[in-house]
Parts: structure tokens; C-alpha cells; sequence
């Protein structure tokens, strides 16, 4: 299992859902707490307004989710599929992910400060609008993925492969230009002058005259 940040445990977990089918679920209001979900079908479920805190889920199947403003907090994913699952400002504050599948995972709004998703393969994924406050995004790869308008703020990038990625809007002020692959990202002309102070360039303005 990939480490979570500053070597944390993992909850621990209470009660246990095993190998039950919750597809088409709706998980409006729902709330859950410490409990281990183990082998659950939850292909399509939806719903808002639904916390899951401190809970494990291991091979469950997530794919077509349609969740808006629920809540996954200091929860653990292992083995999990996102295929073509969607997130609409939800919180996934302190949440870890490990060995998932995400094929095209859509995030729009909501705070995933402090998530784990070191190598995780994100090509394809979106996360628009949202932020990622010192998440561990230590050789994740990006390529051609979208990462716009989102907080990065301290997240850890090292090894990270942002390649062809669209970062145009977010907060690329800890993105170290020779730590992180980056060739052919979009970014916008802000950023530009951040990255470039990141590698010691001094920019100016061209005196006039």
C-alpha cells in the first residue's frame, strides 16, 4: 500500500460491508463511519449530500458515479475503479488512493486538499475549479489531462508528468520546472512568469524609449 503524507496510518475501520450490490444506488443523505467496504458494486450510484468519513474501500467498482457535495474525508480507496465517474464540489479532504483505475474521472469544484495520489496514472482525468492544497501528487501522471483554475498551493510534484496537461488558471508556485516533466502543458502568461522565477530567471518589462 502507497504511504500516505508524513508516513499517517490509515483509519481504523469498524464495521464492514462485504460483496453487496449497491449499482444505480441513490446515496442521498447516507452517512458512514469507519466502515470498510470490501468487493461492492457501486457502478452509477448518485446522489448528494452523502459522508463517508474515515471509511476504507477496497475493489469496489466506482464507475459512472454521479456524486455532487458529498463527502469523502481521511478515507482510503485501494484497488478502486473512477472509470467516467464524476465529482461536483465535493471534499476529499486527507483521502488516499492507492493502485486505482481512473480512466476519464471528472472532478468539478470542491476541496481535495491534502489527498493522496502518489503514481497515479490521471491521464484523461479533469479537475477543473477545484483545489489540491498540498496534495501528494508525487509521480502522478497528467499527460493530456486537465488541471484548471485549481489550487495547487504546496502540493508535491516531484516526478510528476504533466505533459500536454492544461494548466491555464491554476496555482503553479510550487511546481519545480526541473523536478516535474511539463513539455508542451498549457499554461497561461501569469504562470509563465511564475515558472520562469522558478528557474532563476529574472523578468522585467522591456524598457520603452
Amino acid at each position: 500500500m502507497a504511504d500516505r503524507k508524513h508516513g499517517l496510518p490509515p483509519p481504523l475501520t469498524e464495521t464492514e460491508v462485504h460483496h453487496e450490490d449497491w449499482d444505480r444506488r441513490d446515496l442521498t443523505g447516507q452517512q458512514h463511519t469507519r466502515v470498510a467496504f470490501l468487493d461492492v458494486d457501486m457502478t452509477e450510484v448518485s446522489g448528494s449530500g452523502a459522508v463517508f468519513d474515515e471509511c476504507t474501500f477496497r475493489d469496489v467498482a466506482l464507475n459512472a458515479a454521479a456524486l455532487t457535495d458529498c463527502a469523502f474525508t481521511n478515507c482510503t480507496f485501494t484497488r478502486c475503479s473512477f472509470f467516467d465517474a464524476t465529482f461536483t464540489r465535493c471534499k476529499m479532504m486527507g483521502t488516499m488512493f492507492d493502485r486505482c483505475s481512473y480512466g476519464v474521472l471528472k472532478v468539478a469544484g470542491g476541496d481535495w486538499s491534502f489527498v493522496g495520489f502518489p503514481g497515479a496514472d490521471l491521464r484523461g482525468a479533469s479537475f477543473t475549479d477545484c483545489r489540491l492544497r498540498e496534495a501528494d501528487l508525487t509521480g502522478a501522471r497528467f499527460e493530456g489531462a486537465i488541471l484548471t483554475g485549481a489550487d495547487l498551493s504546496g502540493a508535491w510534484l516531484q516526478a510528476a508528468d504533466l505533459s500536454g496537461c492544461d494548466l491555464r488558471g491554476s496555482d503553479l508556485s510550487t511546481l519545480d520546472p526541473l523536478a516535474t516533466e511539463a513539455k508542451r502543458a498549457v499554461i497561461d502568461v501569469d504562470q509563465a512568469v511564475v515558472l520562469a522565477g522558478a528557474l532563476g530567471l529574472d523578468v522585467r518589462p522591456f524598457p520603452e524609449g
